[in-house]
């Protein structure tokens, strides 16, 4: 596909401001009371470490959790995102007022452990390809508010992003090919409306996968189709136009669709059925 979507390759600055005040926002309405309970000039550090093995993701969230809290607060950190981290390893320390830090706390931690998590689960299913020459996809399977963080853990992970939202890319489904009459017609109607936007089609068998050739898509997503079928796709279209497989992927299924040929293989699960990475911080 000559046209490609965006990889986030770094955080968007202000999606992340706009993500971390609303955090904010909805944890500490009219006031921490909690932490209104320690006298105002009290200042510790505090250290942030991580109870399971993973692959760190969010440095962006927490530095300007405590930015907007209190820029005051030092952030030091000992890991980088995209790094592989152990359990009991410390991925950063904290020196600040009490409060700012205890007030912070839990909406830090929530960014860090989600995308960290994510970035995790990324990297497993990277791990599991790593020498086919395949690239994992995301979907857009994610959490609301949080979609172009979770685009970001997933590169952090060594996965791939795919289209970002229903504006940037076309992907005609069945319902789309039959409102528009065909797949021809609704590849005819995508490169008028939105010329130099990618367009895919999903196909269900070998002959719309002929008709999506024919029409000139540029990536066909091949819905439900079996390794044989797959590998029939591949033959067939001989790297005319890329091949992407979707649906029932695990990790169980994951390498043989890989070695069918196929140039994608997008996966749900990657920001879906992420379990967040066990953090912990504590006073010093």
């Amino acid at each position: 596909m000559d046209k490609q979507p965006a990889q986030f390759t770094s955080p968007d600055h202000d999606n992340v401001l706009a993500n971390v005040r609303a955090a904010l926002a909805e944890d500490i309405g009219e006031g921490d009371i909690t932490a209104a309970l320690i006298p105002e000039g009290e200042v510790c550090s505090a250290r942030v470490i991580t109870r399971e093995d993973g692959v760190l993701c969010g440095q962006a969230w927490v530095d300007t959790v405590f930015a907007e809290l209190d820029p005051d607060v030092e952030v030091a950190w000992q890991a980088v995102d995209g790094q592989a981290i152990a359990a009991g390893d410390s991925l950063f320390s904290l020196r600040g007022a009490a409060r700012s830090l205890l007030t912070g706390e839990r909406c830090a931690l929530n960014f860090l452990q989600l995308l960290s998590g994510t970035a995790t689960t990324c990297r497993h299913y990277a791990d599991l390809v790593a020498d086919t020459g395949v690239k994992l996809l995301d979907t857009r399977k994610t959490v609301p508010g949080l979609r172009l963080a979770q685009k970001y853990a997933v590169a952090c992970g060594g996965c791939h992003n795919h289209r970002i939202g229903l504006f940037d890319a076309f992907l005609i489904k069945e319902n789309h090919i039959r409102a528009c009459g065909g797949i021809d017609a609704a590849v005819r109607a995508a490169k008028n409306s939105a010329p130099g936007k990618p367009v895919e089609v999903e196909v269900e068998d070998l002959d719309e996968l002929q008709q999506a050739l024919e029409a000139g898509c540029d990536r066909v997503m091949l819905d439900n189709f079996s390794l044989e079928k797959m590998r029939e796709a591949v033959a067939l279209t001989s790297h005319r136009l890329e091949l992407e497989a979707s649906g029932n992927v695990t990790e169980k299924t994951l390498r043989p669709i890989a070695e069918t040929g196929v140039d994608y293989i997008s996966i749900g699960a990657l920001t879906k059925d992420c379990k967040a990475l066990d953090l912990s911080m504590r006073l010093l």
